[in-house]
């Protein structure tokens, strides 16, 4: 049995619901509200899966590569920006110990990938090895679940469905009984998916019927990081300060602070502190 995380045709169908190109559009927009220079002209995107926020930002002329571990993901990475005839550079690698020997102007981690760093070093490596890729007045946006979804009431649901081309699924991912360690800050989020009408590939390698029902289940581990564990991470990691957080992807009159009622996000805006100047390949 193949994890979530093994399938990237059927991980990126869970995960359809979100409208990604109104997500670079706000992330554009704070680059334009928080980025001296205003548009950037090189991206990065990290703990990158299928790389759907990089391939959009290569449809609209930004030199876009993107970062996984995880090889089935890149393959498919690759594979969908050729598909879809845009350019992106795909490079499988640790988002903790990355070393590309350049910088961008631009760096993102979506989708709470954030909740795979399962330590305080691993965060303070990870934040580390972004200060050193960034150019001078670039940006590092990073995606969180909102910590509500974990410490109060989820403003979010943890079951959905999605349908594209044809074909329908349903996603659970957690259930009622996984539990949040209070020492570790860890849960095992059991994960269920239910395809229905065919598309993907199934277990053995072939393409399924149009009737065909496939299921796939995985055990995904999840930490749990709190807003005070940011900032203490940010403020071990040096070389980043914050200059935004907000609740959602929402700008201008849409904007949500993190605070609100409605929030169902943390993203953060970070960018290199003064005075620090972390050489690739260093730190």
């Amino acid at each position: 049995m193949t994890g979530i995380y093994d399938d990237p045709w059927a991980y990126e169908l869970a995960c359809s619901f979100r409208d990604v190109p109104a997500e670079v559009d706000a992330l554009l927009g704070w680059c334009a509200g928080h980025r001296p220079a205003g548009r950037p002209g090189t991206v990065l995107e990290l703990a990158a899966g299928p790389a759907e926020h990089a391939r959009e930002f290569a449809r609209r002329g930004l030199a876009a590569t993107a970062l996984d571990l995880n090889p089935e993901m890149c393959a498919y990475a690759a594979r969908e920006a050729g598909r879809a005839n845009v350019r992106v550079e795909v490079v499988r690698d640790d988002m903790t110990r990355f070393d590309l020997g350049r910088r961008f102007d631009l760096i993102v981690t979506m989708l709470d990938s954030t909740s795979h760093l399962m330590t305080l070093d691993a965060f303070v490596a990870h934040l580390r090895r972004v200060s050193a890729h960034l150019s001078p007045g670039g940006l590092y946006i990073v995606e969180m679940s909102h910590p509500r979804d974990r410490l109060g009431e989820p403003t979010v649901s943890t079951g959905w469905t999605v349908e594209r081309d044809g074909v329908h699924a349903s996603v659970r991912w957690g259930e009622p009984g996984d539990r949040l360690d209070p020492v570790t800050q860890i849960a095992d989020d059991h994960v269920t998916m239910t395809i229905n009408g065919g598309g993907g590939v199934t277990a053995g390698g072939r393409p399924p019927g149009d009737d065909e029902v496939r299921v796939l289940r995985d055990v995904v581990p999840y930490r749990f990081w709190s807003a005070t564990e940011l900032d203490a991470a940010i403020r071990v990691a040096g070389g980043l300060e914050k200059a935004a957080q907000y609740g959602d992807f929402g700008a201008g009159a849409d904007t949500v602070a993190l605070t609100d009622p409605e929030a169902w996000r943390m993203i953060t805006v970070l960018r290199g502190a003064q005075g620090v100047d972390v050489q690739p390949g260093i730190g």
